[in-house]
């Protein structure tokens, strides 16, 4: 059997876009036809669940109680994501440490991913520098993403280098804007991304959600694949290649609009 596989996702600032980061990592190992499972740490009332039911499960990461649902079930899936609730990165982490998983990923039982998204301000630098120390055996992803148009970053360029250099094997991953009124479609639809693509509500059944929308997020959960694919993801876990002939995600996030076109 392959090893377990955990993702964090998440900031010890708020209001950086972490919850639409891990909606779009849950679409992409499940368009893999990868078994995951998700755990939604903004107890109690969660935001992931509302997108992923069937895979999410609502738990409070403070709680020793709740950290063995996570950690001592790890094989129940390939893969396990983590949404942590803004300002609790650091300190899960550092429980991950005093717990010894982050020895367990050490001696290569587990493969463990830290999906840090970053925001515009210094903030964010002191919190790589917090962060990194405890992904030294794992990999670590610093996710640019743009939900707001911001610019990153507020500071010299020669500033953030200096930083960045300082942890080995970091990756840059890059989130672009998805249009305001798609995004808000989305929200209101409570389903997941490729679901909304594919024109389907919950549970499977028909939609009719708007066709330009829906090609807006189509064009843009690609350029997200496409990104997850540049900095090889997926070789964080043992996955289904794709089918000869395949274009890709991005091209298989074209081919499910194009399905649903046809349909319309």
């Amino acid at each position: 059997m392959a090893k377990p596989t955990v993702i964090i996702v998440g900031a010890d600032k708020g209001g950086v876009g972490k919850t639409t980061v891990a909606r779009t990592l849950l679409d992409y190992f499940t368009a893999r036809n990868l078994p995951i499972r998700a755990f939604d740490t903004e107890f109690p009332r969660g935001t992931l669940k509302r997108f992923h039911p069937d895979i999410t499960e609502v738990v409070d990461i403070t709680q020793v109680a709740d950290q063995m649902k996570i950690f001592d079930t790890l094989s129940d899936a390939k893969v396990t994501l983590i949404d942590v609730r803004a300002g609790l990165l650091s300190t899960t982490l550092a429980a991950l440490r005093d717990i010894g998983f982050l020895e367990a990923v050490k001696r290569g039982q587990v493969a463990l991913g830290v999906t840090h998204i970053l925001g515009p301000s210094i903030a964010s630098l002191n919190e790589i520098a917090e962060i990194a120390p405890f992904v030294v055996d794992g990999k670590y992803y610093l996710v640019k993403n743009f939900i707001n148009e911001t610019s990153f970053f507020d500071w010299d360029q020669t500033t953030y280098d200096s930083y960045f250099k300082k942890i080995k094997d970091a990756v840059d991953i890059t989130i672009p804007k998805l249009n305001e009124m798609a995004y808000e479609q989305v929200e209101l639809a409570s389903v997941p991304f490729v679901t909304f693509v594919a024109n389907k509500g919950p549970h499977d059944a028909p939609a009719n959600y708007s066709f330009v929308l829906r090609g807006y997020v189509r064009h843009w959960l690609g350029n997200v694949w496409s990104e997850f694919d540049r900095v090889k993801l997926s070789d964080l876990v043992s996955v289904t290649p794709p089918a000869k002939g395949d274009k890709g995600l991005a091209g298989r996030a074209a081919a499910i609009h194009e399905q649903s076109r046809e349909r319309t």
